[in-house]
């Protein structure tokens, strides 16, 4: 199932760049960021409700109230640059730069959660890496 997920958030994803790119024309990168995000925070809190889950707010704990504020601090800051970059650049070119997040959280994972680095991880880095470089040059 994880699969499927992770396959449906790349073509979401995909969609979230192209749909970005029309609708962000004559519009501040920051204005549309923020409708995005109003979006987002709508579409999140009906899941959670739809769901059910929202009664398990209570049993978060700070250090996970601390993580998430930080990660959505750094989606937040992520979705600025990223509207700035396609208002920009061509999408051809920003989003393959932006899916070099791919070989940062590797190597984060690796230093901060010490998970795996292995050779196969570190061909598909190289692989990756030389895949923007020469889909931007």
């Amino acid at each position: 199932m994880w699969f499927i997920l992770a396959l449906l958030s790349a073509i979401f994803a995909a969609l979230t760049s192209i749909l970005a790119k029309v609708g962000i024309e004559g519009v501040s990168s920051n204005l549309a960021t923020a409708i995005r995000t109003v979006v987002v925070v709508i579409m999140a809190w009906g899941m959670v409700f739809l769901t059910n889950a929202q009664s398990g707010i209570t049993e978060i704990s700070r250090k996970s109230w601390i993580f998430l504020t930080l990660s959505g601090l750094s989606t937040g800051a992520s979705w600025l640059c990223y509207y700035k970059a396609l208002q920009l650049g061509e999408a051809s070119k920003v989003v393959p730069i932006d899916k070099l997040s791919v070989v940062i959280t590797l190597i984060l994972a690796f230093v901060f959660l010490h998970e795996q680095f292995t050779a196969k991880s570190l061909i598909g880095c190289v692989l990756i890496g030389a895949g923007t470089l020469v889909m931007v040059l």
